[in-house]
C-alpha cells in the first residue's frame, strides 16, 4: 500500500497543475482575470516539485513524464493564451486575434514535444513553456486594468512564442 501512494504523489502534483489551470480557464470565462492569473501562478508551484518528488522518490515514470507535458500545455499553454484573448479583447482582431491565441499553445507544445524528444544535458533548449505562460500571466496580472494594451500584449505573446520554439540555450537550474 505504501509503494502505491510513494507512487503517486508525483502524478498528484501533476494533477494539481492540470486542476489549477482548468480552474485559470473557467475564470478566465467568468471574468475573474486576478484569479486566472493566480491559479496560473499556483499551477507553477505544483508543476516545480513534480518532478522533483518523483526524483527524490526514485518513481519517475514515462507515464508521469507524458502526464506532466499535457499539464504544462494546458496550464501554461492554453489558459494564458485564451485569458489574454479574453482580457485583451483580441477577438476586435478578427483572423489575427484568432492566430495570436493559437500561436502561443502551439509553440508550447512543440516546445515540449522537442524536449521530450531530445536529452539536453544540463540545459533548455528555448524557454519553457512553464516560463513563458508565467511571464504572460504575471503580465496580464498587472495590466489588467489596461485593457488598451492590446499590441504590447500582442507583441509579448508573439515574442514569447517564438522563445518557446527558439535554439536559445538556458542552463537549468
Amino acid at each position: 500500500m505504501a509503494r502505491i501512494t510513494k507512487k503517486a504523489l508525483p502524478n498528484a502534483f501533476t494533477l494539481g497543475n492540470l486542476c489549477c489551470g482548468l480552474i485559470s480557464l473557467i475564470m478566465t470565462f467568468n471574468g475573474d482575470y486576478r484569479l486566472s492569473c493566480i491559479f496560473i501562478l499556483l499551477a507553477s508551484v505544483m508543476d516545480r516539485y513534480d518532478g522533483r518528488i518523483a526524483r527524490y522518490l526514485d518513481v519517475s515514470s514515462d507515464l508521469g513524464k507524458e502526464l506532466d507535458s499535457l499539464a504544462d500545455l494546458v496550464s501554461f499553454g492554453v489558459a494564458p493564451a485564451l485569458l489574454a484573448f479574453n482580457l485583451y479583447d483580441f477577438i476586435s482582431l478578427g483572423l489575427n486575434g484568432y492566430l495570436l491565441v493559437l500561436i502561443f499553445p502551439l509553440c508550447g507544445a512543440y516546445r515540449l514535444a522537442r524536449y521530450n524528444c531530445t536529452a539536453f544535458d544540463g540545459e533548455f533548449m528555448g524557454i519553457p513553456i512553464t516560463l513563458a505562460g508565467m511571464l504572460l500571466a504575471i503580465y496580464c496580472f498587472f495590466t489588467i486594468n489596461y485593457t488598451s494594451y492590446i499590441i504590447r500584449t500582442a507583441i509579448l505573446m508573439i515574442v514569447l512564442s517564438y522563445l518557446m520554439v527558439s535554439k536559445l540555450r538556458i542552463k537549468k537550474v
